[in-house]
């Protein structure tokens, strides 16, 4: 039974964010999962020390709110996502969550690792896994280049193959039109387009056929599904 899943726009370890994430680690739970939630910081892996030491102290802040485990594995390369400790860390997490960055760096760093393996087994019997900005990019099939739009699209990590999600939507792309929003994403016409505002999630949770949205703003369909603004609590069936 796989377990839920989340999109979210950003906002990712926020204070205002605790009741969806406790709600994500619930569902992992009911699922047969442990009361531990996994970041995975690996599309900051080339920040800063000291930006990648605030990541892990915002998660180990919401952990202690929670009164849950926090498990912030230091995933910053491809080879770290070879380890077999990290691999191990991931199995039987009631939630993984996979934060912001580069979406590039994350999909080519994880993919056909035994990271991202443990990832997808884990989330293939009943956790939860959550994707903020880059995180929720990367589950596409691919990632299109926003600042070198010649480029090719990279690889995605290909759970959701049938979407492309445009993050902090609200923030950076309210100004320009769908037209042009659809060039920058590359999205062939059969792909959905989904615009996430920031501190909103779009969830499916494990046991539902539909998803639902959660938080703050929007979730815009562009492209795929018919256009429309959805709001908190309001459902989308693709």
């Amino acid at each position: 039974m796989r377990g839920s899943i989340a999109l979210v726009g950003s906002g990712e370890f926020l204070p205002i964010m605790a009741d969806f994430e406790k709600s994500l680690i619930n569902d992992g739970i009911e699922n047969g999962k442990k009361p531990i939630y996994v970041q995975i910081p690996t599309a900051a892996g080339q920040e800063s020390p000291d930006r990648l030491k605030y990541w892990e102290e915002l998660g180990k802040r919401q952990a202690e709110l929670l009164e849950i485990e926090q498990r912030f594995l230091p995933i910053f390369n491809r080879a770290d996502a070879e380890k077999e400790e990290f691999a191990e860390q991931i199995k039987d997490a009631a939630l993984i969550y996979m934060s912001g960055g580069d979406p590039h760096y994350l999909a080519t760093t994880l993919r056909d690792t035994l990271t991202w393996k443990a990832i997808h087994e884990n989330w293939n019997s009943g956790a939860s896994l959550a994707g903020c900005s880059a995180g929720a990019m990367v589950l596409s099939s691919h990632i299109p280049n926003f600042r070198f739009t010649k480029r090719e699209p990279t690889l995605g990590l290909n759970i959701l193959p049938n979407i492309r999600v445009i993050p902090h939507f609200d923030k950076f792309f309210r100004w320009i039109p769908d037209s042009a929003a659809k060039v920058l994403m590359h999205a062939p016409e059969n792909i959905i387009l989904l615009g996430i505002d920031e501190l909103t999630a779009l969830v499916k949770r494990s046991k539902e056929e539909h998803w639902i949205v959660q938080g703050e703003a929007k979730v815009h369909i562009l492209q795929g599904l018919p256009k429309q603004e959805l709001l908190h609590g309001e459902e989308l069936n693709f």
